[in-house]
C-alpha cells in the first residue's frame, strides 16, 4: 500500500482508503459485495432522495466480458483482474408529495458521489479496495445496460483484493504509488475564493 501521511489527524479509515490498479481476481463473495453495497445504500442525499444506483457484474459471469468491454482499453487492461465491476448511475429528477410531479435534481451527482465514497470506505474495511474511473464509453454503457434517459451514467468502479503493483505493465509501476494530496490550505478557504472581489 503507498504511504499515506495526513496533515492533521484523521480516522485510520480514511488513510486506509487508497485506489490500485492491479487486483488479484479472486471471487468476491455476493455477501461481501452486499455488505459494500448497503454501505453506500445509507449515504445522506438531499430530501433522503437516494438518487443512485449500482449496476454490476461479478467476475465470471456472464455480463462480465461486455462489462469489461465498456471501458477504455487502458481501464479495461488493469480492471480486468478485479472481482467485481460495476456502473454509477445518478437519479437526475425528483418529485415531492406528487409522485407525478418530476422536476430536476440539482445534487444528484453530488449525493451519489457521497454513496460511492461509502462504497469504497466498507470495501476497505472488509479488506478490498475499490478504484473509480470515468474512462469508459458512456453511449455504449447507456445503451448496453439500458438505462433509461433521465438516469446520468457517472463512472464505473472496479473492486478486489489489491495485488503486487509489480504485476502492472511497467508504464503503470509508478502511479501505482503515488497518491498525493493537496494541502488543505489550497482546497478549504475563510469566508471567500482566493482572487474574487469579495476576497
Amino acid at each position: 500500500m503507498p504511504n499515506r501521511t495526513p496533515d492533521h489527524p484523521i480516522d485510520a479509515i480514511f488513510q486506509d482508503r487508497w485506489s490500485p490498479r492491479a487486483f488479484d481476481g479472486q471471487p468476491m463473495p455476493q455477501t461481501d459485495l452486499l455488505t459494500v453495497l448497503e454501505a453506500a445504500r445509507w449515504a445522506p442525499s438531499a430530501y433522503n432522495y437516494q438518487p443512485w444506483r449500482f449496476v454490476y457484474a461479478h467476475r465470471g459471469d456472464a455480463q462480465w466480458q461486455s462489462f469489461v468491454d465498456l471501458l477504455v482499453p487502458f481501464n479495461a487492461g488493469w480492471a480486468q483482474h478485479a472481482s467485481v465491476l460495476t456502473f454509477v448511475l445518478s437519479d437526475t429528477l425528483m418529485h415531492g408529495a406528487d409522485p407525478t410531479q418530476l422536476s430536476p435534481s440539482h445534487s444528484h451527482s453530488f449525493d451519489t458521489g457521497a454513496a460511492w465514497a461509502q462504497l469504497a470506505l466498507q470495501a476497505g474495511r472488509l479488506g478490498y479496495q475499490a478504484r473509480g474511473m470515468a474512462g469508459i464509453d458512456f453511449a455504449r454503457t447507456r445503451d448496453h445496460l439500458g438505462v433509461p434517459d433521465r438516469y446520468r451514467v457517472e463512472m464505473a468502479i472496479a473492486i478486489g483484493h489489491p495485488a503486487d503493483p509489480e504485476s502492472l505493465p511497467k508504464d503503470l509501476h509508478k502511479g501505482a504509488y503515488e497518491n498525493l494530496r493537496r494541502p488543505i490550505d489550497e482546497i478549504a478557504f475563510v469566508g471567500s475564493f482566493p482572487g474574487s472581489s469579495a476576497a
